[in-house]
């Protein structure tokens, strides 16, 4: 954790990175937009629960209402039940329903998909200890980031976890616990800016929580 914090100082002090702002305030859904009755504050915690009375059925996002951002880097506390499954989309389109399309730092309790990049259209495009490029016909080139098993162990199942993610151009890294899980680059059209969300996903009874979400957006 020291390093990465001397490394957001160091990357602010050269002007590579505007002043942070935080998203939310740690009391109300204020700067938010969300599907009636499936988020709400819970222990300071930006929050989200099925049960078996009131499963969840479909996707759906609770969208920060403040931006598009492009280039940037988002961190966010995240708290994530066994079987749950959650994710930080980034870069994404406005869907009906609360739902969104576009890139996201995926999640699962067990740990199975932390640190992986997935995106609507192509799915699991990035995987915990790959670095990915796209090559001119749209398919992955991968060379090895680091050992998948080895890189898991900075996660802590049922347990606050920290996740950074680093937008800028065609390429998204995302760190778990200031550990580098991955790293994709793709091509031109993935440099858009887009909609920040945070997902509750259909599945089996799940609790998943954030808190502490901070963007700071590279300056030109």
């Amino acid at each position: 954790m020291k390093q990465l914090l001397m490394a957001i100082v160091a990357m602010a002090a050269a002007g590579c990175l505007a002043e942070g702002r935080s998203l939310f305030n740690g009391k109300d859904l204020e700067g938010w937009d969300t599907a009636p009755g499936w988020w709400w504050v819970e222990d300071g915690a930006l929050t989200s629960e099925s049960t078996e009375a009131k499963p969840c059925k479909a996707c759906n996002y609770l969208i920060w209402k403040g931006g598009q951002p492009k280039d940037f880097e988002l961190t966010a506390d995240f708290k994530l039940s066994k079987e749950g499954n959650s994710g930080l989309q980034i870069r994404s389109e406005p869907r009906p329903n609360w739902d969104t399309y576009g890139f996201q730092a995926d999640m699962t309790g067990d740990g199975g998909l932390v640190g992986f990049v997935y995106h609507h259209k192509h799915g699991l495009i990035a995987g915990r200890g790959e670095d990915v490029t796209l090559d001119a016909e749209g398919k992955r080139v991968v060379t090895k980031l680091g050992d998948p098993a080895e890189l898991l162990k900075a996660y802590k199942i049922e347990d606050w976890n920290h996740y950074r993610v680093v937008c800028r151009g065609p390429v998204i890294e995302t760190y778990v616990n200031g550990v580098k899980m991955c790293r994709f680059t793709g091509g031109k059209d993935d440099a858009k800016g887009g909609l920040i969300g945070l997902q509750m996903h259909p599945g089996p009874p799940m609790k998943v929580q954030f808190k502490n979400i901070t963007l700071n957006e590279f300056a030109d």
